[in-house]
């Protein structure tokens, strides 16, 4: 199997899945990462908060077809996995505020990245619609 230049670097062997030095079974650990961010919201919420600090409902509001109880439950799970942290301002009616943790800033080279990708070869992809979930009923 042909290694790349950056897992030579890391130590990484794929062919095996493990840091040969230390016995990580990379394939388990990169599964752990892609749980943290799966989720059918949690990418564009992080890439909402990667911008600013956001309001719950600007969130709700940037992202079309989330329901409030998809929004809260995907919050919810990006705070007790630490990439988000929730402010409540003791004000009547109470303000809540959601901003990307230190770690979870830590992504953002991979945002970046993706933002790259997508402009090289987004407009080459099939357009799918950006509409997700639940749709408002008309009239």
């Amino acid at each position: 199997m042909k290694h790349h230049k950056q897992d030579e670097i890391l130590g990484l062997s794929m062919e095996n899945n493990t840091n040969e030095g230390g016995g990580m079974n990379m394939h388990e650990e990169m599964r752990r990462a892609f749980s943290l961010l799966s989720g059918k919201w949690k990418l564009e919420i992080m890439w909402l908060l990667n911008q600013r600090i956001h309001r719950f409902g600007e969130l709700r509001k940037a992202i079309p077809g989330i329901t409030q109880h998809m929004l809260t439950a995907q919050l919810r799970e990006l705070e007790d996995d630490g990439l988000v942290s929730r402010t409540v301002f003791a004000e009547v009616p109470p303000r809540v505020e959601y901003e990307m943790t230190a770690k979870a800033r830590a992504l953002g080279p991979t945002m970046e990245a993706l933002m790259a990708w997508w402009q090289e070869h987004g407009s080459g992809l099939p357009h799918r619609s950006t509409t997700r979930g639940r749709t408002a009923k008309q009239g």
